[in-house]
């Protein structure tokens, strides 16, 4: 509630502010600093939130507050209804002002002296309040409406009701999978099956759940369920031009260098260089012995890898740092309100802005440095990196990538495995660490294959079933991604408990890897760590689209062979090296509220060299 509080505040105050640097209300004598330092108007606002939220936090207005001091947090679309209810006291300040609890604390004189004496503000809070009040009112009647209709036509998925018990209120369906989307999904599979379709602020959203409706969604093309409508939010951080906003035939080449990067002939150089990497980073960073925050040292040993194949040694070596802290600004400027607003206003999305330019600036520099070279000189070299590959790529009808595609094709791709290579490492470790019998059995595995003190090969890598198990368990178990998305383009038949639907265009579809993985038809104790269920004779994930660990069919994660390269050498070298035990009683939950969805509490485990 404290962050809902301070997301109130900042909408109420940006308002305002906006409000008033757009007009001449007020002189330049008077900054609207000045008026958040000293005018009642703060106090009323804290005052009625202290005593309408007993036993919540609200935020101090000291002498050094400002606007900067109040950030946007994802807790602002996590929760609405508390939202709007803390906007709405925050953006009346007259109404609230003559309400009994404010007298307590503030005088009718201050409050007079506000409304006369700053109108102005006062004018603009009551046309953004009545803006709020007549957009929450069309989303709900939107949802209602649409949710009649739909439910009454038989043709169509059953149709989630608009009204839920959520705790001890009944309030819309959407805000409740806002709330907790995952808990939502599964509380509507129980209730009605694998196919449904439920309203979320004027769209309809049908959600398929098991392999054979999952299977619509990965084995469909992009004319049939587009991925482009859904994820264009993503340009300001890729681009212009390059994957979710070019043209079908030309992402199509985009993603052929990229599969030609990440073909096996050059994973065989790739375990070298991050097996030396990882080496490198636990004799500077671990010692023989101590304890560690495991995702915080996953996650550096992940970027480093990562750009040491996929940007090349140049990079590495002489900017790391600097492309390290650039890719930091552009993930932070990736918020769910990017989803909606991915334009919007932001001192996150300003950041990200400039860290794109600046990334578009540094890799041409290399770029133009490598093709300065002669061609001996690039020979002697012998690149292997993807950089390498995109300078090289050209589209159908010849032309080579811009500088600008081949930047946001790289960030595109750390992206995409950054999050997803780091977390699955760390709760992989995690889960074999909490468990000695298969840490032990991973152990021995390991000394197995590598025996001695010798290097790493590709064919060791492969010859890792349990390792391999594990990393498939931990993504079964906690995918980073629980949503995705495609519109519908053309009119989707499925048949779901013995009926045929029709999912009309216009729709979005969504499948959720974290439901979908944790069916107990599908797979038997889903909520336990159990990598032998890969093994033979089980083989659970053999079921066509059952395991969504890289997603599935034509849609499959071109990057999971390198993920497994990079995931199962940083744990070789780490297991081989040192003995690994978690710290806390119990591993810690998911961060649900991340894009991209990590570990979230205490990761720590105590290591000691073997």
């Amino acid at each position: 509630h404290t962050t809902m509080n301070e997301t109130a505040l900042f909408v109420a105050f940006a308002a305002t502010y906006l409000y008033l640097t757009r007009s001449n209300a007020l002189s330049n004598a008077l900054s609207y600093s000045k008026i958040l330092e000293s005018l009642p108007y703060v106090k009323i606002l804290v005052a009625s939130l202290r005593d309408c939220l007993p036993g919540v936090a609200v935020p101090t207005i000291t002498s050094s507050f400002s606007l900067r001091t109040l950030k946007p947090r994802a807790a602002m679309l996590a929760n609405p209804v508390s939202t709007a209810a803390i906007m709405f006291l925050s953006l009346n300040v007259p109404l609230v002002a003559s309400a009994p609890w404010t007298r307590k604390h503030i005088s009718p004189q201050e409050v007079s002296t506000t409304i006369t004496t700053y109108p102005s503000v006062f004018n603009a809070v009551a046309i953004a309040t009545l803006i709020i009040a007549l957009g929450i009112t069309y989303f709900v009647v939107t949802t209602v409406l649409t949710t009649y209709i739909r439910s009454h036509d038989p043709s169509r998925p059953p149709v989630v009701t608009p009204l839920t018990r959520f705790g001890n209120f009944k309030l819309l369906t959407f805000l409740e999978f806002s709330a907790s989307p995952l808990k939502c999904i599964t509380r509507l599979y129980s209730s009605y099956g694998e196919v449904f379709t439920m309203n979320m602020m004027g769209q309809n959203i049908t959600i398929l759940l098991g392999p054979s409706q999952q299977s619509h969604f990965f084995k469909l093309g992009d004319d049939h369920l587009s991925q482009q409508e859904v994820y264009k939010f993503m340009k300001p951080v890729f681009g212009a031009g390059v994957v979710y906003d070019c043209s079908p035939r030309t992402r199509q080449s985009q993603f052929q260098a990229m599969a030609h990067g990440l073909r096996n002939v050059r994973l065989k150089g790739y375990v070298k260089k991050i097996e030396a990497e990882t080496q490198s980073y636990l004799s500077t960073k671990f010692g023989p012995s101590g304890t560690v925050d495991l995702l915080e040292a996953l996650s550096e040993l992940t970027i480093l890898t990562s750009s040491r194949c996929l940007h090349g040694d140049d990079v590495r070596e002489n900017m790391f740092k600097e492309v390290a802290e650039l890719y930091h600004d552009l993930d932070k400027g990736v918020t769910p309100l990017s989803v909606f607003f991915p334009y919007a206003w932001t001192e996150a999305h300003k950041k990200r802005d400039a860290a794109r330019k600046r990334m578009v600036d540094l890799f041409s520099t290399v770029i133009k440095a490598r093709r300065a070279e002669t061609e001996e000189e690039a020979r002697s070299k012998n690149r292997t990196d993807i950089l390498d590959v995109f300078m090289n790529a050209t589209y159908k009808n010849g032309e080579p990538f811009k500088d600008e595609e081949i930047t946001g094709l790289l960030i595109a791709l750390l992206f995409a495995g950054q999050h997803t290579s780091s977390i699955t490492s760390t709760w992989t470790s995690l889960f074999i660490a909490n468990d000695p019998s298969i840490m032990q059995r991973v152990i021995q595995e390991q000394d197995t294959v590598v025996g001695g003190d010798r290097d790493l090969t590709f064919d060791d890598i492969n010859n890792m079933p349990l390792l391999h198990n594990c990393m498939r368990e931990a993504l079964r178990l906690h995918p980073p991604l629980v949503l995705l998305m495609r519109k519908v383009l053309k009119d989707l038949k499925v048949k779901a408990g013995g009926k045929d639907y029709v999912i009309p265009k216009g729709d979005v579809v969504m499948v959720s890897p974290s439901v979908g993985m944790r069916l107990e038809s599908v797979f038997p104790k889903a909520d336990s760590f159990d990598p032998d269920r890969y093994a033979p004779p089980r083989e659970e994930h053999k079921t066509p689209f059952a395991y969504l660990g890289f997603g599935g069919g034509m849609h499959s994660c071109m990057g999971q062979a390198f993920a497994f390269v990079q995931v199962k050498t940083i744990l070789s070298v780490l297991f081989r090296k040192y003995k690994v035990e978690v710290v806390p009683d119990e591993l810690p939950e998911c961060d649900y509220e991340a894009m991209v969805v990590g570990p979230k509490g205490d990761c720590r485990v105590r290591y000691e060299m073997r």
